[in-house]
């Protein structure tokens, strides 16, 4: 009777041990997949932030254009008005 408990005991943590290893496998897998989609959204989020760096650099030179344009609206005003002034 010993030997037969012995018996089912080595086959219990056969089975256990195959098991532990398909987990082992299963779940390093998992990670791997898990740091290439962390890797692969890091990426993402790099070129988003310089896309959004250009874009803010560009809103800056549109202002000075903005201000630019603005200022020599205004010159072309007083001129127009000096023009057409009654004396």
């Amino acid at each position: 009777m010993e030997t037969n408990d012995t018996g089912k005991a080595e086959k219990f943590f056969k089975e256990f041990g195959k098991k532990m290893d398909q987990f082992m496998g299963e779940l390093k897998d998992a990670g791997t997949r898990v740091e290439t989609n962390m890797q692969d959204r890091y990426e993402e989020l790099k070129v988003a932030a310089e896309k959004l760096k250009k874009e803010a650099e560009n809103k800056e030179r549109w202002k000075e254009v903005e201000a630019s344009l603005k200022k020599a609206g205004e010159e072309l005003n007083k001129a127009v008005k000096s023009a057409f002034k009654k004396s």
